[in-house]
């Protein structure tokens, strides 16, 4: 996960740098943009451009629909609401529709209202009893570090990356779960890129960047501290997922209210990816078959909300898979693009940091 992001760090950059370059504005003045536009308007080869654009465009459209960007969310949260307080999964999944239907029938300027109101709240909450697990456990923070980089970098780590099944499954988990949390590569954050009020695209493309280093580098290595601190290991508890995490900041915590604090946080970062995707996949329909199809998607989304919170048991894995191999549709067309424009990012993040060394940029974002 940690070299994921180092790598992802870059990429997510350059996504974040050509949405706002490439957005269009439509007729209402707001703006859309996103990989599909960059790769249409910014490829040289015209006719390579726009496949990979309708590629990404209905890519997208199925991973928020179907896959990580929705139903994995509101699975997660039925469950969760479910193991701590017997919700049943039906009625979670009636009610989780209707809260993110009022926040999305009213746009991305609603959307961002209420994220702004609740993920500092979540980041306060769930960090905040990380770092005081972490901090209680200090002393044994190094012998926690000496067993990831030992695993890694011993001689029997290296034979196994070319041989063992267990080291080549702890890579791809790896790579598959830091995509799926920091979303470097896929091309998601240029959508939101886009609709940035500055007009610096290589500055929009720098905060793109620093939110791969918060999703993985500091809360997923934060996650990961307190669950090696509180000793218990899949293998010997069979627990896994949510409730790995939830049993592991309640041994942290001294007290089942770590388990409540991450329920809570899992409701609240799964609410507000629920309704930041819901943006991405309209822009998708948008691009598809223009702004007349918003309104219809935004309702089809909510069906799936529900559709997400009650496909439990021995369907929960058709909804992990279905984020995995939107991931990776969504991946492919985007990374050939950034390729392809790698020219392009170079060009304009020179021109912006001349013009910031020299003086001439008063405001980061042109604002």
């Amino acid at each position: 996960m940690w070299m994921t992001a180092v790598f992802g760090m870059a990429t997510k950059y350059s996504e974040g740098m050509l949405g706002l370059k490439y957005r269009v504005k439509s007729a209402d003045g707001t703006y859309s943009g996103g990989a599909m536009y960059y790769l249409r308007d910014g490829i040289r080869w015209k006719g390579l451009g726009k496949i990979l654009a309708l590629w990404f465009s209905v890519a997208v459209i199925l991973m928020a629909t179907f896959g990580s960007g929705n139903m994995a969310q509101s699975n997660s949260i039925a469950l969760a609401l479910n193991s701590d307080f017997g919700f049943p999964f039906f009625w979670t999944g009636i009610g989780l529709a209707i809260l993110v239907g009022l926040v999305i029938i009213g746009g991305v300027k609603r959307i961002a209202a209420v994220a702004e109101k609740l993920v500092p709240g979540m980041i306060v909450l769930y960090m905040g009893a990380g770092i005081y697990v972490i901090l209680a456990n200090v002393l044994i923070v190094p012998d926690i570090l000496m067993v990831v980089l030992q695993s890694a970098l011993t001689n029997e780590a290296i034979v196994g990356g070319f041989l063992g099944h267990s080291v080549k499954e702890a890579i791809r988990y790896g790579i598959a779960r830091g995509t799926l949390s920091n979303e470097s590569g896929i091309g998601s954050c240029s959508i939101p890129a886009a609709a940035a009020k500055g007009n610096e695209s290589a500055a929009q493309g720098m905060v793109a960047m620093m939110g791969t280093f918060i999703d993985t580098i500091i809360v997923c290595s934060m996650t990961t501290f307190v669950i090696l601190a509180s000793d218990l290991h899949p293998h010997t508890t069979g627990l896994t997922s949510t409730e790995l995490t939830k049993s592991a900041f309640a041994v942290g915590l001294g007290t089942d209210v770590g388990g409540w604090i991450v329920s809570l946080s899992s409701l609240l970062f799964g609410y507000t990816t629920l309704i930041g995707w819901s943006y991405y996949g309209e822009q998708g329909a948008r691009y598809m078959w223009g702004i007349k199809s918003v309104i219809p998607y935004r309702y089809i989304f909510c069906l799936f909300v529900f559709f997400g919170a009650v496909l439990q048991g021995r369907h929960l894995q058709i909804v992990w898979n279905l984020g995995d191999i939107g991931n990776a549709l969504m991946a492919i067309p985007n990374l050939i693009g950034l390729l392809l424009l790698g020219g392009i990012v170079r060009k304009v993040t020179k021109d912006y940091l001349r013009r910031w060394d020299a003086g001439q940029i008063t405001s980061p974002f042109g604002d």
